[in-house]
């Protein structure tokens, strides 16, 4: 039951996220207005908006006008819903959960508007950072995976954050002045963000997924010939992919980490 719970919860915020993703980018208010069918303009009731049970009963159709719903409504529900129940089921329903819920959010959000529209929001890097730097004097580390309100030092916990941030931001800052049409101005904020976010190693461990899996899908799309030699593919959707691994599976990053620096120190 409490699965459930964490699913539904997860999945209600990924509802939200929909939204954020939708408004946020042309500046309407997340707020203030009500959810309506973008073809009928029909303002949606509390039974229409259900996460994820109402797209199954309504089998994906406006209850109006019979318009297909995006699929991608669905998907964003669903995939929040299981981030939320990974998270019940590595920390249960304590600190941790209430400060990497909203992290994982934040992770969703960003990589659908990145994917979409080809942005990384300032208005949602930024306060991220100041939040996490507020955070970061109370991390401890339970495997990789990053817990709230643990034993270690405070000023360790600080340095850790602060140097990972500074790296990784430094890192892609490189990146894009070796290669300024290869990296954008929110890739280079997004890193120094998950860096805070994860710590050291688990930002190596982030930013190793990012290019692998971006290469993979940039190899895949070019053989399927989706995209182009010069065309762009959005880097935020893979480095929020390989912090989100990390928080939810840090211990078996750290002992891959473990047992390679015992390989190099024999």
């Amino acid at each position: 039951m409490f699965e459930i719970l964490a699913f539904f919860m997860g999945a209600s915020v990924g509802s939200f996220l929909n939204v954020v993703a939708d408004r946020l980018p042309e500046g309407r208010s997340v707020v203030h207005t009500r959810s309506f069918c973008e073809s009928c303009n029909h303002t949606l009731n509390p039974m229409d908006m259900v996460p994820v049970v109402s797209f199954l009963w309504l089998r994906g159709k406006c209850r109006h006008c019979r318009a297909s719903i995006p699929a991608r409504l669905v998907l964003v529900e669903a995939l929040t819903g299981l981030l939320f129940t990974a998270l019940y089921l590595r920390h249960g329903f304590g600190p941790e959960f209430a400060v990497l819920g909203p992290a994982v959010s934040v992770l969703v959000v960003v990589a659908l508007i990145d994917l979409e529209r080809g942005l990384i929001l300032d208005r949602i890097i930024f306060p991220s950072i100041a939040a996490l730097l507020v955070l970061a004097p109370f991390w401890t580390e339970v495997g990789l995976s990053r817990s709230f309100l643990g034993s270690s030092s405070t000023v360790a916990s600080l340095s850790n954050s602060v140097v990972a941030g500074a790296g990784a931001f430094l890192l892609f800052l490189g990146f894009a002045v070796a290669y300024p049409a290869g990296m954008g101005g929110g890739d280079i904020k997004l890193a120094g963000a998950l860096g805070l976010l994860v710590g050291y190693p688990g930002v190596f461990f982030a930013v190793w997924l990012a290019v692998v899996g971006g290469g993979l899908v940039a190899v895949l799309l070019l053989v399927l010939r989706k995209k182009g030699r010069k065309d762009a593919i959005p880097f935020g959707p893979f480095l929020a992919a390989g912090a989100a691994a990390v928080l939810l599976a840090g211990g078996e990053f750290l002992d891959w980490y473990h047992d390679i620096v015992g390989i190099l120190q024999v």
